[in-house]
């Protein structure tokens, strides 16, 4: 079985205290995005499990063999003692489509049966929340409930990627545990295991991009990340004065065929900004930082307004191009 990659006190912590005499019924896993809490929570659930189903040979860590039952039966997505929430496709006949903007309280509300009787295949069971910062009100709610008074065997694993967000009451019952960024090499550990096919030059530009989340990288991937780095550079090197570079990547990146390009390039440019920036002092570094204002702004507006596309890259060019 493939353990998480990097964040190895985090691990270490959560192995302890599964070896104590007591295991804490919440647990908070916060940490930046797409660094690997959710893999972690799998994992965690999956010894937890394992364990209460009779773990032999004690192995190390989180470890569980790949021919355990619980393994299996998690794999398969069929393990009764193990619930997932998360937000559900907005349309059920398209799983792959947009995701509804919350998890909701009826979701929170189908934990209830389950609660109502004891853990089928040992004395545990284990819900993960990814994430608990998309529970709505209602939902958080209903759910703070359960971890007042937490129902027997049960163990709460919530991901988090803005803890501060959260519901104190919810915080207060949860014990912390902090994730961190990858380091480069950890990145690319990830990167080769999840996409094997992939050339090195495409993994070397998904590290630069990831900055240290692999989860972020992966959604790059097969996106042709570093020749969209490559044409932002372009334009903030020449300024582009007479406007081809920003016309040919505008016409390039328009269209529904370039939609996840496009959004790629919403999230590299201002990461690219913050990057000269850090080299950057005196007026030099006030162009950047106004650049990387205006370019976030131009970007979360996008997004959120539905802006065109072919003139939203024409315009975040000519925000790039002040950086010359």
């Amino acid at each position: 079985m493939n353990l998480p990659v990097g964040n190895a006190a985090a691990q270490a912590a959560f192995a302890a205290a599964l070896g104590g005499a007591k295991l804490h019924h919440a647990w908070l896993l916060a940490g930046p995005e797409g660094v690997g809490k959710a893999a972690f929570a799998r994992a965690a659930a999956r010894r937890v499990l394992a364990r209460a189903g009779g773990l032999g040979g004690s192995p190390p860590g989180l470890a569980v063999p790949d021919d355990h039952p619980t393994a299996r039966l998690m794999e398969a997505g069929s393990h009764p003692d193990f619930r997932v929430l998360a937000r559900l496709p907005k349309d059920a006949d398209k799983p792959d489509q947009d995701l509804a903007r919350s998890i909701t309280i009826a979701q929170v509300r189908t934990l209830q049966p389950m609660f109502a009787t004891a853990p089928a295949m040992g004395p545990a069971r284990v819900v993960l929340i990814d994430a608990i910062d998309d529970l709505e009100r209602g939902g958080a709610n209903a759910l703070l409930k359960n971890l007042e008074e937490p129902p027997a065997g049960t163990l709460f694993l919530l991901v988090s990627h803005a803890p501060g967000r959260l519901l104190p009451t919810i915080r207060s019952r949860c014990r912390l545990l902090r994730f961190e960024r990858l380091s480069d090499g950890e990145v690319a550990t990830v990167l080769r295991g999840q996409l094997p096919e992939a050339e090195e030059d495409e993994i070397a530009a998904l590290v630069a991009a990831a900055d240290g989340a692999p989860g972020r990288a992966l959604r790059f991937a097969g996106l042709d990340i570093a020749g969209l780095d490559a044409a932002i550079a372009r334009i903030a090197e020449s300024g582009d004065p007479g406007n081809a570079e920003r016309v040919k990547l505008a016409k390039a990146l328009a269209g529904k065929a370039a939609q996840a390009r496009y959004e790629a390039f919403l999230d590299r440019v201002p990461a690219f900004i913050a990057g000269r920036a850090q080299t950057r002092s005196g007026p030099a570094l006030k162009v950047a930082l106004d650049a990387y204002a205006a370019a976030q702004d131009l970007a979360g507006a996008a997004r959120g307004l539905s802006l065109d596309a072919q003139g939203t890259v024409f315009e975040m060019a000519g925000i790039i191009a002040t950086l010359r």
